[in-house]
């Protein structure tokens, strides 16, 4: 990559008039894909936190890049609050802002950035909701001929997912070419375009095969071409991430699981079950596809907290 020129520190910038920071927002986007490697959904997430910014500043403080300083700042993270947005919501809303000014910072665009003298708010470590294994063996089964169309289908993606510990846009990423049902593995697509493969266990390997044999030939030959996904839709087109959401919920709230159960528990309760089982948490950050080790210690937090639990419950003097 080249070298950007840095300002010099007489470096002077134009800040007559009203130039609305989202005029670099193209640029920025163009920089998170090409130069960051950043995934798209992770892409438009910056968009969107940035854009809630934007039209705030727009309507209120009227600031250009040059002219942003800790009190507009103060007064957005202070808007955000008083839409009771949770304080991670909050801080990511200001990673974004960190993130945008920096870049601006490497285009010459500004000299430097008052955002980062900004702290975070103090994030409050929310445990994920994790589903004890006797009711994700409930879950497994929930989807049934009589009452759902493509029960095996819905039953192959539980299986896979839990599995896997799989993120819902890896599994919809799927496709046939990505499985070796024989060697019982697939190969996914995470973040940052980064491919790993994981390892299938017989329930979703006899999940899959049931699928694939009775129902997803049925569901493709309406289309003039099959593109290959392993999970289609009833139109043989490639499953949504929203699809595989409401698949989901609704499967866990006919056994009983809540309605705050997501594609995220899943993946959640195959970290902490393995980890639970004594796998080595470097292991488990690799089959999550975790960049960072203090993403997947999360997990050893849930489990010392489950310990806890059973320590409080069964000892005598707990």
């Amino acid at each position: 990559m080249p070298r950007r020129k840095k300002p010099s520190a007489g470096s002077k910038f134009r800040t007559e008039g009203f130039q609305d920071p989202a005029s670099w927002l193209p640029g920025f986007v163009n920089y998170l894909e090409a130069e960051c490697g950043m995934s798209g959904n992770t892409v438009q997430a910056y968009r969107r936190d940035l854009q809630k910014f934007f039209d705030w500043n727009r309507d209120h403080a009227r600031r250009t890049v040059h002219t942003v300083d800790i009190a507009a700042l103060t007064a957005f993270l202070d808007f955000l609050q008083q839409q009771e947005l949770a304080s991670s919501s909050i801080a990511r809303n200001l990673a974004a802002i960190r993130m945008f000014f920096r870049y601006l910072m490497l285009e010459s665009v500004i000299a430097e950035s008052v955002v980062d003298l900004i702290s975070s708010p103090k994030l409050w470590q929310k445990l994920p909701r994790v589903l004890s294994p006797e009711m994700i063996d409930e879950l497994l089964v929930a989807p049934v001929g009589v009452t759902d169309r493509y029960f095996r289908r819905d039953r192959a993606i539980l299986a896979v997912m839990y599995a896997t510990g799989c993120r819902v846009s890896e599994i919809v990423g799927l496709k046939l070419s990505n499985v070796n049902l024989d060697e019982r593995t697939a190969l996914c697509t995470g973040k940052g375009n980064k491919q790993r493969y994981v390892s299938l266990t017989t329930v979703a390997v006899k999940a899959i095969t049931r699928y694939l044999n009775n129902e997803r030939d049925d569901m493709v030959v309406q289309r003039t071409a099959d593109e290959g996904w392993l999970f289609v839709s009833r139109s043989g087109r490639q499953m949504s991430r929203e699809s595989v959401w409401q698949l989901i919920q609704r499967y866990a709230q006919r056994v009983g699981c809540g309605s705050d159960v997501s594609p995220h528990t899943l993946r959640h309760s195959f970290a902490t079950h393995l980890l639970a089982g004594g796998a080595d948490i470097r292991a488990l950050q690799e089959m999550l596809g975790h960049a960072s080790i203090r993403t997947t210690q999360v997990y050893t937090h849930v489990d010392h907290t489950r310990l806890k639990n059973i320590h409080q419950k069964c000892h005598p003097r707990g």
